[in-house]
């Protein structure tokens, strides 16, 4: 519920001689006690008592009568946030004024704005706020918060007079604009309240939803009254998180980040000392506002809708002897039942799994009252596997599982989910809380059945036909997070060690829990090999062949990888990232199937005189991972180089581009190829260094382009490759290029990565694998390689892969020894540490 007007803001003329309290003292009482309702009145009175007074000297000799100035929006409602704009709007009885009476008006406002109040203002007659604008539906809405300064009394009477009838007649078209509104807002944030870093007045369950909410109520459009009442105590937590935002941001922000969190957590007017628990706090509250706000938009749009009316009918034919559907919602035909029969609950959302029906308000209240019973019921119930595996396997499975864990079902039956509801995860690069990031990948899941051609998913979509019961995959989804919510060595084990007490108490079949639990503490592992380890080593291969064991299992964990990556983010799952992903799983396949193909690594005694000059000296791994047609095009770019010197040549490639460089080695030179590609905002995603006998490098990177510059400028391919060929003749310096190039924002202070450097002598049979994990910044891989010159070590492979700005390198590196040594290693760790310290 909004606050109430205090007695001394009054609806009538505003008082310009009324004393206004002093901004500092407003901000120090919140402080104090946390009450944005003090704040709203205090500032309400400071601008009414300003903009009365301005109007008085400037605009009353102009306009003795005919005018009259109105506070709408925010203002109307007296929400004045510290640093909200002041919405105005200039009655006229004739619409827009004359020239010199706009120029009083100007002058007006100006001298509002020099009082350091930001304005916006608009001049609308009495017969254009009683009109619908369609293409500017918020003039409508902000008029259901008008409220009278000051001027022209009986102006602002009659239009008091006229709106009561403009909005019983456009009532419900208002109403389903603002709903088409909001709707266009929720896909902006996905639909979901559970972000990390929410937005607090946009996002679904914002007071943006609230607004919505109190705006339907003055048009008479809300279904029940007694809704305000009972989302008040929800938006005095919304209001006062705002206050706090704008006062400590000392601007009209919004976004309640990592760093903002920990500040609020500090704070002594609320009980909340970690930020774990002042954001579930926050989801509670935004939950139950999206909850009203989603159930009076459906209203909004089922009235006096024919077509959806019909499928309402249709639909009611679902019901059974058990559950019946009103209006869109499944009812319990015999609610007495429900903490007597756990089977009964669990068939209660196969029933909401299977046709997607939400269910009744009365039926969620319900659920709610009956969870202590529940909790035991279910928990001295053993075997209740088959019942749940068939909830699983329905269409919809993880609509009737986000039903459970809106009604805190789901909780009362794994106390496990307990642990992971609205845990926010200090995690720059997931976007959702652990318990919304679960939903989503099981959401994922069922999405693969419905990938058509041309969707780059359709490839996983067939694996999924190939597995006779994805139940065990939605179950392994549904815990594979749950030790992120327990304090343990690594979440994947915490994970397996809840769901193994979970699937004794069900009853699962022992082979089938044995692949659970596999999935569960393995869920990393194909996501692991996909951006740390060469997967064209054959140390990889046996190393991830021997780790899942059956094709079976394979098909299983790209499964959940998949979905798994998708759930981080909307664009976390990109073409390159699936491309990736598909080849892991390819890999790892041909090694379990070996015995049904034989490795043909003497392709290199085949060819002319010149192709085995060209050959000899490279790693038997180039004629692995290149096909006949890809070493003759390098034979034509190396006939191309003995004439020019150099040959640069990038092309598209799926979802990215290859740069491949042939020339003369030379030092630094695979260090000077990084760096230029940085400098023109190129995202390095793997690059390979090859050289022969005859000192000819040929070097590729695979690179993505962030910003489409590109695509977008053909002629950028132009000038890059004549960059990097300058670079590569040693006419241009690399630092040169990179000091041109944009710095990228970096991240909160929360979420700043702790650079690491692995060392592993065993990932391969010839080389020494070197991780760095550690914050990116632009030219990080030019530092990187330049350390591993300097120190006078090969790099054979570079795997590159950036999240967010978290850099994931791994290098294969070589001495003229073979294996990098102790000593060398100690060195090159302490350079390597430098050098993510130090920007190019």
């Amino acid at each position: 519920m909004l606050p109430k007007p205090s007695a001394s803001v009054t609806t009538t003329v505003a008082n310009p001689h009324s004393s206004a309290e002093a901004p500092d003292d407003i901000r120090t009482r919140f402080f104090a006690d946390g009450k944005a309702n003090s704040v709203f009145v205090g500032r309400t009175r400071a601008v009414d008592s300003s903009i009365a007074a301005q109007y008085e000297q400037l605009l009353v000799p102009v306009f003795p009568k005919g005018l009259a100035l109105l506070a709408v929006g925010g203002y109307g409602r007296q929400e004045l946030f510290p640093h909200s704009d002041i919405d105005l709007m200039v009655l006229s009885e004739t619409g827009l004024p004359a020239k010199a009476e706009r120029e009083a008006l100007s002058k007006f406002l100006q001298s509002v704005w020099d009082l350091g109040l930001r304005v916006s203002h608009s001049v609308h007659s009495i017969k254009e706020c009683c009109e619908l604008h369609e293409q500017n539906i918020e003039l409508n809405i902000s008029l259901l918060d008008k409220r009278f300064l000051i001027g022209d009394s009986e102006l602002w009477a009659d239009l008091s007079a006229k709106m009561p009838k403009f909005l019983q007649g456009q009532r419900q078209t208002l109403a389903k604009h603002l709903t088409k509104l909001s709707r266009q807002r929720y896909g902006k944030f996905h639909d979901t309240i559970y972000h990390l870093e929410p937005n607090i007045k946009e996002s679904p369950g914002g007071l943006r939803d609230l607004h919505m909410v109190h705006w339907f109520a003055r048009m008479g459009a809300l279904s029940d009254d007694s809704i305000l009442a009972e989302l008040a105590p929800h938006g005095e937590f919304l209001y006062a998180l705002r206050c706090f935002l704008h006062y400590t941001s000392n601007r009209d922000n919004n976004l309640l980040n990592f760093e903002a969190q920990e500040e609020f957590a500090a704070l002594e007017f609320h009980p909340y000392r970690d930020p774990a628990d002042a954001m579930r706090e926050y989801f509670r509250n935004a939950r139950a506002i999206f909850r009203t706000a989603a159930r009076e938009m459906e209203a909004v749009e089922g009235r006096n809708n024919s077509l959806l009316a019909g499928f309402r009918d249709w639909r009611s034919r679902l019901s059974n002897s058990e559950f019946t559907i009103s209006k869109e919602r499944v009812l319990l035909r015999s609610p007495a039942s429900l903490p007597k029969d756990p089977a009964l609950v669990l068939r209660l959302f196969e029933f909401v799994a299977k046709h997607k029906v939400a269910l009744h308000l009365d039926t969620e209240r319900k659920i709610q009252e009956h969870l202590p019973e529940l909790k035991t019921l279910f928990h001295s119930t053993p075997d209740l596997w088959p019942r749940f595996e068939s909830l699983l396997k329905q269409p919809n499975a993880s609509f009737g599982l986000r039903s459970m864990h809106d009604t805190g079902l789901l909780g009362t039956i794994f106390p496990a989910w307990h642990g992971i509801e609205c845990f926010v995860l200090r995690d720059f690069h997931h976007r959702y809380t652990v318990d919304e990031h679960t939903l989503i990948t099981i959401e994922n899941l069922e999405a693969l059945a419905s990938a058509g051609e041309g969707d780059g998913r359709r490839r996983f979509s067939t694996l999924l036909e190939e597995i006779p019961n994805a139940a065990i995959l939605k179950f392994a989804l549904v815990f594979h997070d749950t030790g992120k919510g327990e304090e343990g060595p690594t979440h994947c084990e915490e994970s397996a060690v809840l769901a193994a007490e979970a699937a004794a108490h069900l009853a699962i079949p022992e082979l089938e829990r044995e692949d659970l639990l596999f999935l569960i503490r393995n869920h990393l592992l194909l996501s692991s090999a996909m951006t740390g380890r060469d997967l064209d080593d054959p140390a990889t291969t046996s190393w991830l062949a021997h780790s899942v064991g059956t094709l079976e299992r394979l098909k299983l964990l790209t499964l959940l990888t998949c979905c798994d990556i998708g759930a981080v983010n909307p664009t976390a799952l990109s073409p390159w990232r699936m491309e990736q992903l598909w080849r892991v799983y390819l890999v790892t396949h041909h090694e379990l199937t070996r015995e049904l193909a034989s490795e043909r690594i003497d392709a290199a005694d085949d060819g002319s005189p010149e192709k085995q000059a060209f050959l000899k000296g490279f790693p038997t791994r180039y004629l692995r991972i290149h096909t006949s047609k890809e070493i003759d095009y390098h034979l034509r770019l190396e006939d191309r180089r003995q004439s020019d010197g150099v040959v640069i040549d990038i092309q598209r490639k799926g979802g990215a581009y290859q740069l491949t460089v042939l020339a003369k080695d030379r030092l630094f030179l695979f260090a000077s190829l990084a760096g230029a590609l940085a400098s023109f905002g190129m995202n390095i995603l793997k690059a390979e260094a090859f050289s022969n006998q005859q000192g000819t490098i040929l070097d590729t990177f695979s690179f993505a382009d962030p910003q489409r510059t590109l695509e977008l400028n053909p002629s950028e391919i132009d000038r890059l490759q004549q960059s990097i060929e300058r670079v590569v003749l040693g006419k241009l310096d690399v630092k040169t290029l990179l000091k041109n190039r944009p710095r990228t924002s970096p991240p909160s202070k929360g979420s700043r990565i702790q650079t690491r450097v692995l060392f592993d002598s065993q990932a391969s049979s010839t080389s020494t694998l070197v991780e760095v994990v550690t914050q990116d910044r632009p030219g990080l891989l030019y530092s990187l390689t330049t350390a591993f010159s300097e120190a006078g070590c090969n790099i054979e492979v570079v795997l590159v892969d950036t999240e967010a700005h978290k850099a994931m390198d791994v290098f294969y590196v070589t001495t003229s020894a073979g294996k990098l040594d102790t000593d060398l290693e100690r060195r090159l760790r302490e350079s390597l540490i430098t050098a993510c310290m130090t920007e190019a």
